[in-house]
């Protein structure tokens, strides 16, 4: 949020385009522009000249309203030169090419930074369209599959194992146990299982997970069918080399900004409602994954690398959808189907990854943009993105086939459970084939399944005590 404001706010200064050389110069970035040789910029000291003063002053840059407003000139005119900085086009456009460029006019209209700020809003209005779809569309769907509403089976209160949870550790060792059984009087097994039972309470229930996936599996499914209708029709999609033909000076589409917005408001819904939902073991990972999403989706916009930006979006949703639909699958206990998508899954994710991103996507931003446009410095650091994504890719396709290496290896097709290592491991319920469920002392035994309800009943819900992949 604070990036999108700061990104409205900077580029205030880049529409003021016929003085944005001279503000360049304030800081000592000379500005190419076109025509002129690099190198050759006009000899002005400014070294007894306060950098603020002048920016306030609007002797070489008019002043955008919000550095007008009543306020120490010192810190208006800081910002100012922080934003210039921020927007120098030394970094971020190729040689001898300036903001001024590409500004929008009656012909042409071009990516502006301004334009990312609708994001926010629209985050939000996906996230309201979320809630919805899960109460009045993926819920019922869920129950009509059968699945449990209910979550795990809770842990007997005690106030000494609460305090050792939540103070200390929720995986106690040998030792803690031994000594934990001496105090409560209770056997090590019955507290393993306390404990087991204590970490699957701050688990989401199977309905929450189903409806969740439901809802992440319409919108991929949505964004990756719009993007491939109309790449099919663009001409980069059947030859890179269009991303850099005439680059900077690419015309933006509706199309193409209709599917930055929203790809952009999507990932910005994901990364807001890590706050409101259930709290997962991995949150820092992916929030940090969901950082990293919007600062390309921005980033690429901004610097107008948009048409190949469409290519990576348009690649990485394909196999999410795939994903998705088999964590559906599994929740809803179709075990062979949920097999057959996560293979589907598997086939897809690591020939698109491992074969076309870096065949098609990394050879025409590494080896065709240097060829047509050549390097500068947002050419360098775009590109360490996208290469760093490759090695996300490589390790990420190394779980995948260690997770079906294992299941073949097991040879129990039934019980397979792909999605616990290699993509959803937060999803599993913790149990253990050699251990039996029974409550500890004063609680009293259920006959009912635990996670789920009967199967006599025609649910489709565990037993209880029924084996379950262990944690890892």
């Amino acid at each position: 949020m604070f990036g999108l404001v700061f990104i409205h706010k900077a580029a205030v200064l880049r529409d003021v385009s016929a003085h944005q050389s001279a503000a360049a110069e304030l800081i000592d970035f000379p500005t190419e522009r076109s025509g002129e040789p690099r190198g050759e910029q006009p000899d002005t000291d400014h070294s007894h000249t306060d950098i603020s003063a002048r920016i306030a002053a609007g002797r070489h840059l008019r002043a955008p309203p919000f550095l007008l407003r009543p306020g120490p000139t010192v810190c208006r005119g800081e910002m100012a030169g922080i934003l210039v900085w921020f927007w120098n086009e030394r970094f971020w456009l190729p040689h001898n090419v300036t903001w001024a460029d590409l500004k929008n006019t009656d012909e042409a209209t071009f990516p502006q930074a301004e334009d990312l700020y609708l994001a926010c809003p629209v985050a939000f209005c996906i996230f309201m369209i979320r809630l919805v779809f899960e109460r009045f569309i993926a819920r019922p769907c869920a129950m009509g599959l059968k699945i449990q509403t209910n979550g795990p089976q809770r842990a007997q209160p005690n106030a000494i194992l609460e305090k050792v949870f939540t103070a200390i550790t929720k995986h106690p060792d040998e030792k803690r146990l031994e000594g934990l059984s001496k105090q409560l009087d209770w056997d090590v097994r019955t507290i393993q299982r306390w404990f087991r039972q204590r970490r699957n309470q701050e688990k989401p229930s199977t309905l929450a997970r189903f409806c969740e996936s439901m809802w992440r599996f319409t919108f991929y499914l949505y964004i990756f069918t719009y993007g491939v209708r109309f790449l099919k029709k663009t001409p980069w999609l059947w030859n890179t080399k269009e991303c850099w033909y005439n680059y900077p000076y690419q015309p933006l589409t509706v199309d193409v900004h209709y599917y930055y917005v929203l790809e952009l408001s999507f990932y910005l819904s994901l990364l807001f409602s890590q706050f409101t939902d259930i709290r997962r073991k991995d949150f820092l990972i992916m929030f940090l994954h969901h950082v990293a999403t919007i600062s390309l989706i921005t980033f690429s916009y901004v610097n107008n690398m948009a048409r190949v930006g469409t290519l990576v979006m348009c690649l990485h949703d394909a196999a999410d959808v795939l994903i998705e639909a088999a964590k559906m699958a599994n929740y809803a206990k179709c075990q062979i189907l949920c097999n057959l998508l996560f293979a589907m899954f598997a086939v897809l994710f690591i020939s698109s990854r491992l074969g076309v991103y870096p065949v098609w996507i990394l050879n025409t931003t590494l080896f065709e943009s240097w060829e047509i446009v050549g390097p500068y410095p947002s050419w360098w650091v775009f590109n360490l993105l996208l290469v760093l994504l490759q090695l996300l890719h490589s390790f990420w396709s190394y779980l995948i086939v260690k997770t079906a290496c294992r299941a073949i290896s097991k040879g129990k097709v039934g019980k397979w459970n792909p999605l616990h290592v290699s993509k959803d491991d937060r999803s599993d319920i913790e149990s253990s084939s050699d251990e039996d469920d029974s409550p500890p002392p004063s609680q009293k035994h259920h006959s009912s399944a635990t996670n789920g309800t009967n199967k006599s009943h025609g649910t489709n819900g565990y037993l209880t005590g029924a084996p379950y992949p262990d944690e890892h």
